[in-house]
């Protein structure tokens, strides 16, 4: 009797659903090109959708039933994982996730799946970026610094100043940043320096680097008691190690917190940041594509809206017109009569 795939998150997937699980990891690491953590990401959402589909099902001897599920199933899948508060955002990126093994499914066993044929995946509104203002920007670096300086240790004030100025002047996600090795920093004297940076799915990009985040990053790695050789972490922890990210993000959050600005005022908020400043600037939107590593231009059309916003804000802030409440005249600021 062919083994059934349970409910049971010990149980053993069924051979060939297991094999073609495994074939599709296999693929996305080799052909996706995907980083160890997005498909650790999405095996997650996967099991998750064979263990529940399994339960609703009865059970699935194999491949062929697996296929064969149909639409109500998928639709009932999305249910339960809104009852159980997940937002349409992580749906949405489930459901992906499970397309996408289906249609591996298709191509290499021949197996359609008619149930996902007009499924929707649920709408979701990405919040606008939250950049901080230049000016608090220049802050939180200053004061992440003076909070490194509390360790007692001038070389860790150097390295909070240097990360969070690099994160600000070059757009990098701090988990790239943190990922430098010394053989990725430019070598002294480029006239050109830039910065190799690997991003999502081990994608790499090149990031010109502007003088003053590249005196920040050479005054640290001056003092820096730990050796800084190619194959070494360009910012490391205290014991020589790499920095770990909890460390960067409670210092600057003790930054924030310590001048009152608001709790979106995080790392992630200096890239937001460069990205918005660069924008204002009349920097090209492809241009900013490519220096942030996106691979859709849609996502960094996201930032288009924070300059809107911003330029509604500037206006409603100066004109004359714009401080005026509705039904106010405009002469004298008290209220029309009515029109009769």
């Amino acid at each position: 009797m062919a083994q059934r795939l349970t409910q049971d998150p010990a149980a053993p997937l069924p051979a060939d659903i297991a094999a073609a699980v495994e074939d599709w990891r296999r693929w996305l690491v080799a052909e996706r090109r995907a980083s160890a953590n997005t498909v650790a990401a999405y095996d997650r959402d996967l099991t998750q959708f064979l263990r529940f589909i399994t339960d609703w099902a009865g059970g699935i001897g194999d491949l062929s039933a697996l296929a064969a599920i149909d639409i109500q199933g998928f639709r009932a899948w999305m249910a339960r994982r809104r009852a159980d508060g997940l937002k349409p955002a992580s749906t949405a990126r489930a459901l992906a996730v499970v397309r996408g093994f289906y249609r591996r499914l298709d191509r290499v066993h021949g197996l359609p799946a008619p149930g996902l044929a007009g499924l929707s995946a649920p709408k979701h509104v990405r919040p606008a970026p939250r950049p901080v203002a230049a000016a608090d920007a220049r802050r939180l670096i200053a004061a992440a610094a003076d909070i490194g300086a509390e360790t007692g240790r001038d070389w860790v004030a150097l390295r909070e100043r240097a990360l969070f100025a690099l994160l600000w002047g070059a757009g990098l996600r701090i988990g790239e940043a943190l990922s430098l090795d010394g053989r990725d920093w430019p070598a002294p004297g480029s006239s050109q320096p830039a910065l190799v940076v690997r991003g999502k799915g081990g994608k790499q990009r090149r990031v010109p680097l502007i003088p003053a985040v590249v005196g920040a990053v050479e005054a640290y790695r001056a003092a820096c008691p730990h050796p800084q050789t190619p194959d070494r972490p360009v910012f490391t922890g205290v014991r020589g190690g790499r920095l770990d990210r909890a460390v960067a993000e409670r210092h600057m959050a003790a930054a924030r917190r310590a001048l009152g600005l608001d709790a979106t005022a995080t790392p992630h908020a200096l890239r937001h940041a460069f990205a918005t400043h660069l924008l204002d600037g009349g920097a090209d939107l492809r241009i900013i594509q490519d220096l942030l590593g996106h691979e859709s231009l849609a996502t960094t059309q996201r930032y288009t809206a924070v300059a809107t916003e911003r330029m509604i804000a500037a206006y409603a802030a100066a004109h004359p017109r714009a401080r005026l409440r509705s039904g106010e005249d405009e002469t004298d600021g008290t209220d029309r009569p009515p029109q009769t």
